[in-house]
Protein backbone atom coordinates (compact mmCIF):
# COMPACT_ATOMS: atom_id res chain seq x y z
CA UNK A 1 0.00 0.00 0.00
CA UNK A 2 1.31 3.42 -0.95
CA UNK A 3 1.89 6.08 1.68
CA UNK A 4 -0.95 8.58 1.69
CA UNK A 5 0.07 12.26 1.75
CA UNK A 6 -2.96 14.29 2.82
CA UNK A 7 -2.06 17.47 4.71
CA UNK A 8 0.80 18.58 2.41
CA UNK A 9 -1.38 17.94 -0.66
CA UNK A 10 -4.27 19.96 0.75
CA UNK A 11 -2.01 22.83 1.89
CA UNK A 12 -0.11 23.06 -1.39
CA UNK A 13 -3.29 22.55 -3.42
CA UNK A 14 -4.98 25.37 -1.50
CA UNK A 15 -2.02 27.66 -2.15
CA UNK A 16 -2.08 26.82 -5.87
CA UNK A 17 -5.86 27.29 -5.87
CA UNK A 18 -5.51 30.71 -4.21
CA UNK A 19 -2.88 31.66 -6.79
CA UNK A 20 -5.24 30.55 -9.56
CA UNK A 21 -8.05 32.55 -7.99
CA UNK A 22 -5.84 35.66 -8.07
CA UNK A 23 -4.92 34.97 -11.71
CA UNK A 24 -8.55 34.45 -12.65
CA UNK A 25 -9.50 37.77 -11.09
CA UNK A 26 -6.68 39.47 -12.98
CA UNK A 27 -7.29 37.78 -16.35
CA UNK A 28 -10.99 37.59 -16.64
CA UNK A 29 -13.37 40.00 -18.19
CA UNK A 30 -15.97 39.79 -15.43
CA UNK A 31 -19.04 41.46 -14.04
CA UNK A 32 -20.47 40.51 -10.70
CA UNK A 33 -19.39 37.25 -9.15
CA UNK A 34 -18.54 35.22 -12.28
CA UNK A 35 -14.84 35.26 -11.45
CA UNK A 36 -15.49 34.11 -7.90
CA UNK A 37 -17.69 31.13 -8.80
CA UNK A 38 -15.31 30.12 -11.57
CA UNK A 39 -12.37 30.68 -9.24
CA UNK A 40 -13.78 28.54 -6.45
CA UNK A 41 -14.36 25.74 -8.94
CA UNK A 42 -10.75 26.10 -10.09
CA UNK A 43 -9.41 26.22 -6.53
CA UNK A 44 -11.23 23.02 -5.57
CA UNK A 45 -9.87 21.31 -8.68
CA UNK A 46 -6.34 22.50 -7.79
CA UNK A 47 -6.59 20.73 -4.43
CA UNK A 48 -7.91 17.53 -6.05
CA UNK A 49 -5.25 17.57 -8.80
CA UNK A 50 -2.45 18.27 -6.33
CA UNK A 51 -3.66 15.43 -4.13
CA UNK A 52 -3.64 13.08 -7.14
CA UNK A 53 -0.16 14.15 -8.22
CA UNK A 54 1.29 13.85 -4.72
CA UNK A 55 -0.34 10.42 -4.24
CA UNK A 56 0.14 8.83 -7.66
CA UNK A 57 0.56 5.27 -6.35
CA UNK A 58 -2.45 5.53 -4.04
CA UNK A 59 -4.71 6.95 -6.77
CA UNK A 60 -3.48 4.42 -9.33
CA UNK A 61 -4.03 1.48 -6.95
CA UNK A 62 -7.50 2.57 -5.83
CA UNK A 63 -8.98 3.73 -9.13
CA UNK A 64 -8.94 0.39 -10.92
CA UNK A 65 -10.08 1.81 -14.27
CA UNK A 66 -6.77 3.72 -14.52
CA UNK A 67 -4.94 0.40 -14.73
CA UNK A 68 -6.56 -0.25 -18.12
CA UNK A 69 -4.91 2.87 -19.60
CA UNK A 70 -1.49 2.06 -21.02
CA UNK A 71 1.54 3.89 -19.54
CA UNK A 72 -0.35 5.51 -16.64
CA UNK A 73 1.61 3.35 -14.21
CA UNK A 74 4.55 5.72 -14.83
CA UNK A 75 4.27 8.59 -12.35
CA UNK A 76 5.57 11.20 -14.83
CA UNK A 77 3.00 10.23 -17.45
CA UNK A 78 0.27 10.16 -14.80
CA UNK A 79 1.26 13.66 -13.69
CA UNK A 80 1.26 14.78 -17.31
CA UNK A 81 -2.26 13.39 -17.76
CA UNK A 82 -3.44 15.29 -14.68
CA UNK A 83 -1.74 18.41 -16.04
CA UNK A 84 -3.40 18.03 -19.44
CA UNK A 85 -6.81 17.50 -17.82
CA UNK A 86 -6.18 20.61 -15.70
CA UNK A 87 -5.24 22.70 -18.72
CA UNK A 88 -8.34 21.57 -20.62
CA UNK A 89 -10.52 22.17 -17.56
CA UNK A 90 -9.21 25.68 -16.99
CA UNK A 91 -9.82 26.77 -20.58
CA UNK A 92 -13.13 24.94 -20.95
CA UNK A 93 -14.52 26.55 -17.81
CA UNK A 94 -13.22 29.92 -18.95
CA UNK A 95 -14.75 29.59 -22.41
CA UNK A 96 -18.27 28.57 -21.41
CA UNK A 97 -18.98 31.41 -18.99
CA UNK A 98 -20.74 34.28 -20.71
CA UNK A 99 -19.86 37.79 -19.71
CA UNK A 100 -21.66 41.00 -20.43
CA UNK A 101 -18.61 43.24 -20.42
CA UNK A 102 -16.83 43.70 -23.73
CA UNK A 103 -17.63 42.09 -27.03
CA UNK A 104 -16.23 38.61 -26.58
CA UNK A 105 -17.55 35.48 -24.95
CA UNK A 106 -15.71 33.82 -22.12
CA UNK A 107 -13.58 34.94 -19.26
CA UNK A 108 -10.30 35.09 -21.19
CA UNK A 109 -7.92 33.13 -19.00
CA UNK A 110 -4.45 33.46 -20.56
CA UNK A 111 -2.43 30.45 -21.68
CA UNK A 112 0.63 31.61 -19.75
CA UNK A 113 -1.26 31.67 -16.45
CA UNK A 114 -2.86 28.31 -17.20
CA UNK A 115 0.55 26.78 -17.90
CA UNK A 116 1.96 28.20 -14.67
CA UNK A 117 -0.86 26.58 -12.68
CA UNK A 118 -0.36 23.27 -14.52
CA UNK A 119 3.38 23.32 -13.85
CA UNK A 120 2.81 24.11 -10.17
CA UNK A 121 0.50 21.10 -9.92
CA UNK A 122 2.82 18.86 -11.98
CA UNK A 123 5.85 19.66 -9.83
CA UNK A 124 4.00 19.90 -6.49
CA UNK A 125 5.84 16.89 -4.92
CA UNK A 126 9.19 18.53 -5.70
CA UNK A 127 7.97 21.93 -4.54
CA UNK A 128 6.76 20.39 -1.28
CA UNK A 129 10.11 18.71 -0.69
CA UNK A 130 11.74 22.16 -0.95
CA UNK A 131 9.36 23.94 1.43
CA UNK A 132 8.76 21.06 3.87
CA UNK A 133 11.86 21.82 6.01
CA UNK A 134 10.63 25.41 6.42
CA UNK A 135 7.12 24.50 7.56
CA UNK A 136 7.61 21.11 9.22
CA UNK A 137 7.87 22.61 12.70
CA UNK A 138 4.43 24.18 12.25
CA UNK A 139 2.66 21.02 11.08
Amino acid sequence: MAELIILPAVILGAIIGLYELILIHKDENFQGSHWLTHGLHAAIWAIIATFAVMNVEFVYENLIFLQTVKYLDNQWIFRGAIGLITLIKIHSASAVVKTTVGSSKGLKETWAHSLIVVLLIYFSPEIWSLIEPLVSSYL
